[in-house]
């Protein structure tokens, strides 16, 4: 056999001897298969996520002018006022010679240059006025904390400093030294009610009441809105512990008055103090809080040890912890134990003025971040749940847990329960349940929806707890739906349309059914073929043009009584196949079989039409008759042009009284593809004559 020598000539110049099967050599005629191959493309489905990200900003009113909100970073930091009128933190930034401000949510709203050292900040006592100690440029500069406008600078004459500042009494306070081989330092003020223009220097140094040498570097300063005109002042000393000085001085009248003071001790290092509200006490070295009366100082308790503090008005206690560990704690006055801690490497706080917010300077690449911290006095309640991992539906079972906090919960205190479920996907309030007085709890439920079953257990909080809740989840059984659908292995001719019934069984609530299909190929995906309320007898069809093998997916999703299912079958699509002879003279019987009648020198031309698709062969068989049988010849692969057609020339065997038969055949795989399933043609018998 060959392909026609109309248009390009056949692959093959010469045309072999045709040998019949079984050794026998009719005549010499000629017969050969001209052969193409092609390459079998796999099917295969792909699967397409798309993530959307949602972007938001925010703007904030800023001193001067508005711009974006950000969170506010130093470099390095002394110092820190509140200023509670404004609801604002200013923070000296020591390593930009700046002073930023931040609202109370933290997000920067302004900032000055020029400050050449700044050291520590603090508010007069009508909140008018922002005070900076410059170290470098040795001044108190005066700033309007609405703006951060400079309003006055005060030249200090000091070799060291100013380095910590206060505002109390009318005045300023501050603390600074000398370099003059004395090793003094001092506590100087700044009057602002002077003009300098009058001649009168506002700046007066020397004015810690006590002699010479007693302070031998610049001291902590700490004052309380509380106990006006009192100034406290704790000194450290690095090299010599004994050396540490502890005081209170009243400050409110023209010269200030030594209220207790005590030096060569405590025997602690006093990096800081802090005037406590309610009473005649101060706080050292942000451990132990000293009662002080008839000029002495006495120890009245004390807080795990820590290295910088602040406290609030109401007597709340934020402590930076020991070297190393620099979380934050809050604590009660008075108390040792504390109500809320905070894993941070802070290095300093402050309290908003109301005590309902804690600001921290926390360690962060390139310098320090400001934090804000609500609800700091609150205790954080911990609590647990623990349900059982499976359960069945419609049975009993026991959830149980317990609370913790610093803090114990009020007597009789509540919990809220809320079960969620796929028949509650919003939650369903279940009975409050009681914490016993060791912070136990538990109670009992009865799912009625199978999945996945969550219990949150929550605390609506109160004056002293903040809100908490916790949840835990239960596998909870469902039952099996029975799903089915027809039509598997059935082998359908091309373009049947072909009815597909899914059966669903008993369910609780859901009815719905899917069917999709999957015809073979990468160029078809599955598709949805319908999607409905199954009838009164759990049916729902769907219609198929099976043009290609396709697999049917009925697809059940589940309800809250019944798991999902779903359930596969196949399809197989014929393809369509015929073969028409031409050249011959006439068709006529021999026996009772109709052949296509050629004479012997005549090469007939067999034209196969079979459905295309990319790459399609069909293959070729040829037998002969002999012997009073059938006997192949061979089988070739021809391919199919674009309009599905495939035209091969058969040789003339030169002889008379030769039978063959021919058909046309698809095979899945070999003929270029496997989306449909072996098809064979009819044969087509020839018979050649004189």
């Amino acid at each position: 056999m060959r392909q026609p020598r109309s248009g390009t000539p056949p692959l093959h110049g010469a045309r072999p001897a045709w040998r019949g099967a079984l050794g026998i050599d009719p005549a010499p005629g000629r017969v050969f298969l001209v052969g193409v191959h092609s390459t079998v493309r796999t099917r295969s489905i792909s699967t397409a996520t798309a993530l959307a990200v949602v972007f938001s900003s925010a703007a904030l009113s800023v001193m001067t002018t508005a711009g974006p909100a950000s969170a506010v970073t130093v470099g390095s930091s002394w110092g820190m006022a509140v200023d509670g009128a404004r609801h604002r933190v200013f923070i000296g930034d020591d390593a930009r010679d700046s002073i930023v401000a931040a609202d109370y949510d933290g997000h920067l709203v302004g900032s000055v240059s020029g400050i050449d050292g700044v050291a520590d900040l603090a508010l007069s006592e009508d909140g008018s006025t922002l005070y900076a100690a410059a170290r470098v440029s040795h001044e108190i500069v005066a700033l309007d904390p609405a703006t951060l406008d400079v309003k006055a600078r005060y030249p200090v004459a000091a070799g060291v400093g100013p380095l910590y500042v206060e505002a109390t009494g009318g005045k300023v306070w501050f603390t600074y030294g000398e370099w003059d081989g004395r090793t003094e330092a001092g506590v100087g003020s700044v009057d602002p009610a002077v003009d300098p223009a009058s001649g009168t220097d506002p700046v007066s140094l020397g004015q810690l009441p006590l002699p010479a040498h007693a302070v031998t570097d610049p001291a902590f300063l700490d004052t309380d809105p509380s106990a006006p005109g009192l100034l406290a002042i704790g000194q450290r000393n690095v090299s010599d512990m004994t050396r540490q000085f502890l005081a209170v001085v009243d400050v409110s009248g023209p010269t200030p008055r030594l209220v207790a003071s005590q030096s060569g001790g405590p025997a602690l290092y006093l990096n800081d103090v802090d005037l406590l509200p309610g009473g005649p006490a101060v706080l050292g070295g942000a451990t132990k809080r000293y009662a002080y009366a008839d000029g002495a100082f006495t120890e009245t308790s004390s807080y795990p040890f820590g290295q910088r503090a602040d406290v609030a008005p109401n007597g709340l206690v934020a402590q930076i912890g020991a070297i190393e560990d620099n979380r934050v704690s809050v604590y009660r006055p008075g108390e040792s134990s504390a109500v809320r801690t905070y894993a941070l490497d802070a290095s300093q706080v402050a309290w908003a003025a109301d005590g309902s917010r804690l600001f921290a300077l926390v360690s962060s690449p390139g310098g320090y971040t400001l934090r804000v911290f609500a609800d700091p006095a609150r205790s954080v309640p911990a609590i647990t749940v623990d349900a059982p991992s499976t359960a069945t539906r419609a049975r009993p079972l026991t959830v149980a847990g317990k609370v913790t906090a610093t803090v114990k919960l009020p007597a009789g205190a509540r919990l809220e329960v809320t079960r969620t479920d796929m028949e509650y996907p919003d939650g369903k309030a279940l009975p409050p349940v009681t914490v016993a007085a060791d912070g136990t709890y538990s109670f009992s439920d009865t799912p009625s929806s199978g999945g996945s079953v969550t219990y949150r257990v929550s605390y609506a909080g109160d004056s002293e707890h903040t809100t908490a809740s916790a949840h835990d989840s239960v596998s909870v059984s469902r039952g099996t739906a029975s799903l089915s659908l027809n039509n598997n292995g059935k082998v359908y001719a091309y373009g049947t349309d072909v009815r597909f019934t899914a059966h669903l069984g008993a369910t609780y609530k859901n009815r719905t059914v899917e069917i999709w299909a999957d015809p073979f190929g990468s160029d078809r995906p599955r598709t949805l073929l319908k999607s409905g309320t199954v009838d009164s007898d759990g049916n729902l069809s769907a219609v198929v043009d099976m043009t290609r093998n396709t697999g049917v997916r009925a697809v059940f999703k589940g309800d809250s009584r019944y798991q999902p299912s779903t359930t596969d079958v196949t399809a197989y699509a014929r393809v369509r196949v015929s073969t028409a002879v031409s050249r011959h003279y006439k068709t006529a019987r021999i026996g009772s079989t109709t052949y296509h009648w050629f004479r012997k020198n005549t090469d007939p031309l067999l034209t196969t039409t079979m459905t295309y698709h990319p790459g399609r062969r069909q293959r070729l068989d040829l037998q002969m008759y002999y012997q009073g049988s059938w006997h192949s010849l061979t089988s070739q692969y021809f391919a199919l042009r674009a309009d599905g057609r495939s035209v091969v020339e058969l040789g003339a065997p030169g002889r008379a009284g030769v039978k063959v038969r021919i058909r046309s055949v698809y095979v899945s795989g070999s003929s270029g593809d496997s989306v449909n399933t072996a098809t064979y043609g009819g044969w087509k018998y020839l018979y050649f004559s004189n």
